[in-house]
This record gives C-alpha cells, structure tokens and sequence, in this order.
C-alpha cells in the first residue's frame, strides 16, 4: 500500500485511498472523508489553473504530525493524508483526508480537524493564475 500520507503531482483515486484505510483495520465501523477541489471561479474572477508549492520536508513531516495526533485525539484506528502539489486544473482534486475509527462521529470530527490543522499549519501554497494576473492566496478559515 502507499504510504498514508503523501505530496504528489499526480492525482490520486479516493477509492485506492478508502480501500488502503479500510485494509488497516477490520473495526473500522465509520469513515468520514473530505476531497478538496479546484474552482474555476474565485473571488469573482475566473480561475484558469491553480498553483501548489510546498516546502516539501516540511510539509511532509507536520502532516505526518497532524496524522498522528489526529489518531490520538480522535481514537482513530488509522487516517489519510494526500495533497498535490505542481498545477492543477478547474475541477481536479487537490487534497483527500480520510478518518477511520470504530465509529462515526470520531471519525468526522477527526476529517474536519485535519483539514482545518492542514490549512493553518502545513507550509503549502497556493497561487491561482487568473487573466487579471497571478495571485498568491490567503487560506480561509
């Protein structure tokens, strides 16, 4: 299986992901999961490709960190953490969290958290390229 947590150019599959999950653990009774997109459309103006720069040793390891505490916090039995870096497109993914525990609600409060931690904590950078021009963008709450 591929390693749970991953920066990476190439898209991904959400149902390789949840299968990989599911295979850790066979009391996984609930998993949330959350698939972040690209928009064609942002702040009033089209959006022809999105950037994603990331620090990558950096990145790596504080998700790493934000797996690792989630499965403490939350009881998880195991969790995901893939996002893209390099160009993407109006509707390619961009990032899949995936939270498995013995039930649901762990398991959903732990794929929000994660998101959350992510866009406050790990060093990845996003510049939508637009044609007003090229702009680096604040991450929203």
């Amino acid at each position: 299986m591929s390693d749970p947590v991953r920066l990476q150019e190439a898209d991904f599959s959400q149902d390789e992901e949840i299968r990989a999950l599911q295979a850790s653990s066979k009391r996984m009774g609930g998993i949330a999961t959350f698939l972040g997109c690209a928009r064609d459309f942002s702040e009033g103006r089209e959006v022809s490709e999105i950037s994603f720069d990331a620090y990558g040793i950096m990145a790596l390891s504080e998700m790493n960190t934000l797996r690792s505490e989630a499965i403490e916090k939350f009881g998880l039995l195991d969790a995901r953490i893939v996002h893209r870096i390099g160009t993407v497109k109006g509707g390619d993914n961009i990032v899949f969290i995936a939270a498995g525990a013995e039930h649901r609600a762990p398991a959903l409060e732990a794929c929000r958290w994660m998101i959350d931690e992510l866009k406050q904590r790990v060093p990845i950078w996003k510049k939508e390229i637009t044609p007003q021009g090229d702009s680096w963008v604040t991450p929203h709450p």
